[in-house]
């Protein structure tokens, strides 16, 4: 008999900033192993995009607006996944938020604090209000989206290196702190991927060319090949894994 190790049928799953790129790939990729997916971001129209093709590929999902950068937002999505579901095994923490590309000198206060907001406070409360769901269910999973920014800044891109590189202690100290009450928590680190979000990157040719020059494979990620990784660290194929940081860079960190 052969045991499918990434079988997610009967899981219910939350993915943030799902509505397009990486959060999209992943919502649908759980939902293609068998998860009930909440498609969540900033827009109610965009999830229910999302949704309308993980249903019409047979799969099961429901859209869900949340603002991760603000505390209430995330307290009433919760109460709404609660009273609906009565648990959470999944929660993928994939909005993000990267408003400023220029000099570290030049970062104005509002760049910096709805980085912050998004990226780090948010993961953080998300963090938290699934960790009590699971707590009261006997346990699940947690996956952050962190970036290979975490390790080596970007240029012209501090401030979110910087809320990234927090992600990245966050992913470890839920890990250490949530453990026993069997909830794992593990990281992915992207690389350089075809995304709107990461379009000041692809806009800005010379940029483009000198990230592309230190990626040994030689070409940029597309978000579907993000999506394995965050279906390997919430499956039971990874029953093991906690606390670990995911490098999929196509090789620039080497």
């Amino acid at each position: 008999m052969t045991t499918n190790l990434f079988d997610l049928t009967g899981k219910i799953a939350l993915v943030t900033g799902a509505s397009r790129g990486i959060g999209e790939e992943i919502a649908k990729l759980l939902a293609e192993q068998g998860a009930h997916v909440i498609v969540s971001s900033r827009k109610l129209e965009d999830c229910e995009g999302v949704v309308g093709g993980i249903r019409s590929a047979g799969g099961s999902a429901q859209a869900l607006a949340c603002h991760v950068g603000r505390v209430d937002d995330i307290l009433l999505a919760f109460q709404t996944i609660r009273s609906q579901h009565g648990r959470l095994d999944i929660l993928v923490n994939n909005a993000g938020a990267n408003p400023y590309f220029g000099h570290v000198l030049d970062t104005d206060l509002a760049a910096f604090e709805k980085t912050v907001e998004v990226n780090l406070r948010g993961y953080f409360f998300m963090s938290v209000e699934a960790g009590k769901l699971m707590r009261d269910n006997g346990g699940g999973a947690i996956v952050n989206t962190a970036s290979v920014n975490a390790l080596q800044p970007g240029d012209k891109q501090a401030i979110y290196s910087i809320t990234k590189a927090a992600v990245v202690n966050m992913t470890r100290a839920f890990a250490k702190e949530c453990g026993p009450l069997g909830i794992r928590v593990n990281a992915l680190l992207p690389g350089l991927t075809k995304t709107r979000f990461a379009g000041a990157l692809f806009e800005d040719q010379e940029t483009y060319d000198r990230w592309l020059s230190k990626i040994p494979l030689r070409r940029h990620a597309e978000p579907r090949e993000m999506a394995g990784t965050v279906l390997y660290l919430v499956s039971g194929a990874a029953s093991y894994t906690n606390g670990e940081c995911i490098v999929v860079d196509g090789g620039l960190t080497i």
